[in-house]
């Protein structure tokens, strides 16, 4: 007989492909993928929001795929996590593209998918039973920003605005205020009131605490010396300013290059906090986004839907990913209107924001050097390395301490081999913890189908990994 849980998740799946294939009928079954990950990502906002994180919201997460699309495996180990890094989403790029249809047209396609959200998240939110203020406040967020688009492009008028009190039914704090603080990968955990304001402000965390965990990251030496450098300058800066001595101005706008899986996102996270903890940024919050974040497809769309995204970020770090796809289209690429657009806000912002551009070595290089406003606010370069065979295998390692899984010695030197030879054949696409991270999924994969023909396997049986789960090729 099915659990509860699965029959809730029936139900909901029922209702998500009712109005997605509504959706569609309208507006095109081609936005499918980007509509259920849109949605997945703003359901792990919503109960980030929520009182906790259950089977019930494994379920219904597992639940949000349209009709023909493969549904999510997600676990609760995996959902709780991510749901601790979760941010409320920005509104996707095919909203935009619709609304300036809708706007032609006289259609109203764009408003459709803003309710239909609104709708499913109600339900997502009620999964529990029970709608807080804070689930509903992020409900009535993410849709003001979603007619917000269909505004901008003209959109015919919707209908009144959702009243997110209306649906509160519990006072229950939410899933992140409840949850201890080493289990939140935002910026400092749940915000707090600034005094004397209604504005919050995110906990900061000791700055001993952040530098304790820049030392813990495996390799990447050289970067970590950079990143206390850089932090030693900007507070010695402040204080002398406090003191009343002269100071010579420093950019915090960087640079980060080196190849995928090499730790930046990660670095750029800790450099926001810090920033954070010594008063030079006041949330210190990481927005991370790509060329997709800020580019749209229309004329005038790709400076507002920047703009937008640069004040989410202001008071944190603005990260940017493959940042030299900005000017990689011509000379009527709608990625140059991005850039300037990025650098008004640079400058409109030079005290409240931080920009670090990433990506490979010679295309940033190019990129930076593509426009003389790049080159004169981005005069600090951080080269982040390849990480080598031993910090390979460190990184395999903790990821076997954070999921429960021992080596075995033989396993272990089978990992030695196959890192050693991963490293000594890399090339340009080599994804460094990354591919660590497949590597390691690979071999739980394997493992799971070794251990599934093993009848009451003991608790050893289902921690060990055995040299033909680290590579086929041992098999």
């Amino acid at each position: 007989m099915p659990s509860v849980w699965q029959r809730s998740a029936d139900k909901l799946h029922r209702e998500y492909l009712a109005n997605t294939e509504a959706f569609y009928r309208a507006a095109g079954r081609s936005l499918a993928r980007e509509l259920d990950d849109f949605m997945r990502a703003a359901a792990l906002g919503l109960w980030r929001c929520s009182g906790s994180v259950g089977e019930g919201e494994v379920s219904a997460y597992n639940a949000l795929f349209s009709a023909g699309r493969e549904a999510p495996t997600a676990l609760l180990w995996e959902l709780t996590g991510r749901v601790c890094s979760a941010e409320a989403p920005l509104p996707p790029m095919f909203l935009w593209s619709l609304a300036g249809r809708d706007a032609s047209s006289g259609k109203d396609c764009s408003r459709i998918f803003a309710r239909m959200v609104t709708n499913l998240l109600l339900s997502l939110a009620a999964t529990d039973g029970e709608i807080s203020a804070a689930e509903a406040d992020y409900i009535s967020s993410l849709a003001a920003r979603l007619e917000a688009v269909c505004d901008s492009a003209g959109v015919r008028a919707s209908k009144r605005p959702l009243n997110a009190a209306d649906y509160v039914t519990t006072a229950e704090p939410s899933f992140v205020d409840k949850a201890p603080p080493a289990a939140s990968a935002a910026p400092g955990g749940a915000p707090e009131k600034d005094a004397g304001s209604g504005t919050e402000k995110a906990k900061t965390r000791p700055l001993a605490e952040l530098m304790a965990e820049l030392d813990g990251l495996i390799g990447l030496e050289s970067v970590k010396d950079e990143v206390k450098s850089l932090v030693n300058l900007v507070r010695v800066r402040r204080l002398r300013v406090e003191a009343g001595l002269p100071a010579a101005p420093v950019s915090m706008h960087m640079v980060f290059t080196g190849n995928p899986g090499t730790g930046k996102t990660t670095v750029a996270r800790l450099l926001g906090e810090l920033y954070a903890a010594i008063g030079a940024l006041k949330t210190g919050q990481l927005i991370e986004v790509d060329r997709s974040g800020l580019v749209a497809g229309y004329v005038g769309q790709t400076a507002m839907k920047t703009a937008q995204v640069v004040e989410s970020a202001v008071g944190g770090v603005l990260f940017i990913d493959e940042a030299y796809s900005l000017a990689s289209g011509g000379e009527n690429d709608f990625g140059r209107e991005a850039i300037e657009t990025l650098l008004k806000a640079m400058e409109d912002h030079r005290d409240e924001l931080v920009v670090i551009v990433a990506g490979y070595d010679g295309p940033m290089e190019r990129f930076i050097s593509s426009n003389p406003g790049l080159e004169s606010r981005f005069n600090k370069y951080i080269h982040f390395p390849d990480y080598t065979p031993e910090e390979l295998h460190g990184i395999f390692l903790l990821q076997c301490k954070k999921h429960g899984y021992v080596l075995s010695p033989e396993a272990d030197a089978a990992l030695t081999a196959a890192l050693t030879e991963l490293y000594e054949n890399r090339d340009e696409n080599f994804g460094n913890g990354r591919t660590v991270r497949n590597l390691f999924e690979d071999a739980v994969s394997r493992q799971a189908d070794r251990i599934s023909a093993i009848e009451n396997p003991g608790r050893d049986e289902l921690m060990n990994l055995l040299p033909e789960d680290i590579s086929e090729k041992s098999q």
